[in-house]
């Protein structure tokens, strides 16, 4: 099963960037996406950015991987 969980860059250095993941902050691979840019929203699969995804459809993408994590009592950072 495949996991993609969208996060925003805050920085980038070369190929990897930071990416905030509501609060948890990861160092990810941006070299699979055309032009990425600081404040833009990426899907992340395995440490790397695979997509840029809209602002409004990340932070509903968010919301429901936090109420999926809470049914299952886990917190955000257990399914990244």
């Amino acid at each position: 099963m495949c996991l993609a969980i969208p996060g925003k860059i805050l920085n980038i250095e070369g190929n990897s960037a930071i990416v905030d993941f509501d609060g948890i902050k990861q160092k990810v691979i941006v070299a699979l996406i055309q032009n990425p840019e600081v404040g833009k929203f990426v899907i992340v699969h395995a440490g790397y950015a695979i997509e840029q995804m809209d602002e409004k459809d990340a932070l509903e993408a968010i919301e429901q991987w936090k109420e999926l994590a809470d049914e299952q009592n886990l917190d955000l950072s257990d399914v990244l």
